[in-house]
């Protein structure tokens, strides 16, 4: 038997001990936790609880879905284990194994919760207007519906898009390559067990229903989706892929990382009305070729998840195990905290250094790693991994 450790200061401590799947060689995919840099499998640690046979399968789909309880206790049962003798054969160094998709996506929203991100892009499209905010946007959390199959695990290449755009002096609509390529640094949130079609879920009740967080690079095309996005919304701008991190942080581990969202005014309507509505204090970074350009403070955010759920189901539309709903863009108030290049460059007419090169949108070649951390108890801090990925070339018929 073997005792495993986290060093000392580490972001994946016993505080942590998120979720992911993990294969060795050309092996079947398992579920595991990580303590330090060591991958341990839940399949073996847990082998006599009734969840074993959930966590030999290859996605954590099987696991979020027996509930709320049993989430708790299988938490409480890994931490336990690991302050003991593990089974050697559990036990992988994290850089022997490949790490993916953590759980099968059912279905994909993403919202538009930053005031800070809602108010530069309004500055930036409207400037005519005096109020960047759309009239909707304090009375109900905006988002749009994307596809769950582009949604890939870190690590994965993204292909540069093509499409139509259309800038102010072409006469027509083109088509061919983005260039205006950019990032949206975000938070998703991973639903375990889901509502019935017509039974809304209360914003009381939300936490019960939401297993996860993983960090989420909503890639985005500007200029396809400036082109397309009048009358209804975010398109082929959007749906070539979606990044995520391969460990899912429980929302039991984000006890200590619970803060107040910026108050709320004018008040919601009582299906959104919370007593407190509560955020997250999550530091993000974004690294560009290797320099971190921006910190983005998903503290800031003034949509809690909680109603961003609520509100998702309040027409009666059901979710699911697995479904997964991001955040939006995450800015705060300083220029080094805004989660999205069109907002850090504005526009295109602020270039940043990055490497030593003035850079506005994203090219061929160009490497994004998103990572964050938040408080955890006792002084804590816990990780979340890297969402990481790769532009190449586009691929034209």
């Amino acid at each position: 038997m073997t005792t495993v450790t986290a060093p000392e200061g580490s972001e994946f401590g016993l505080q942590n001990l998120p979720y992911g799947v993990y294969s060795v060689g050309a092996g079947p995919r398992r579920v595991a936790t990580r303590l330090g840099d060591t991958v341990v499998d839940l399949g073996i640690l847990l082998a006599d609880l009734p969840e074993a046979e959930a966590f030999t399968a290859s996605t954590l789909n099987p696991f979020m879905a027996t509930g709320h309880e049993r989430w708790v206790a299988v938490r409480a049962a890994i931490a336990e284990r690991l302050r003991g003798d593990v089974a050697p054969e559990a036990l992988h160094p994290l850089s022997a194994v490949t790490l993916h998709l953590p759980f099968e996506v059912a279905d994909y929203v993403d919202f538009y919760a930053s005031e800070h991100h809602a108010s530069n892009l309004g500055r930036l499209f409207r400037p005519q207007n005096p109020d960047p905010l759309m009239p909707n946007w304090k009375h109900l959390p905006v988002g749009y519906h994307g596809r769950s199959a582009s949604i890939v695990v870190s690590g994965t290449d993204i292909v540069r898009p093509c499409g139509q755009r259309k800038g102010p002096q072409d006469p027509e609509p083109v088509f061919g390559p983005s260039v205006r390529l950019d990032i949206e640094a975000e938070l998703g949130f991973v639903v375990g067990t889901g509502n019935a079609m017509g039974e809304p879920i209360d914003v009381a009740d939300a936490e019960r229903h939401l297993f996860g967080v993983v960090l989420f690079n909503d890639w985005s095309a500007r200029d396809i989706q400036a082109w397309e996005y009048v009358p209804l919304g975010p398109n082929l701008g959007k749906s070539f892929a979606s990044t995520v991190s391969p460990w899912v942080v429980p929302m039991l581990a984000l006890a200590a990382a619970k803060v107040a969202t910026p108050t709320q005014e004018p008040t919601p309507l009582p299906y959104l009305a919370m007593e407190q509505p509560w955020g997250l204090d999550v530091d993000l970074a974004v690294e560009w070729n290797g320099e971190v350009v921006t910190r983005p403070p998903y503290k800031e955010m003034y949509w809690s998840p909680a109603q961003m759920l609520a509100h998702l189901t309040v027409n009666g539309a059901p979710t699911r195990t697995g479904d997964l709903f991001a955040s939006g863009t995450i800015s705060g108030p300083e220029k080094d905290q805004r989660g999205a290049f069109i907002e850090l460059t504005w526009g295109g007419a602020e270039p940043v250094q990055v490497a030593g090169e003035e850079r506005t949108f994203l090219l061929d070649g160009d490497e994004v790693v998103l990572t964050a951390s938040a408080p955890g108890p006792d002084g804590t801090r816990l990780g979340f991994g890297e969402a990481r990925a790769r532009i190449l070339p586009a691929r034209q018929a």
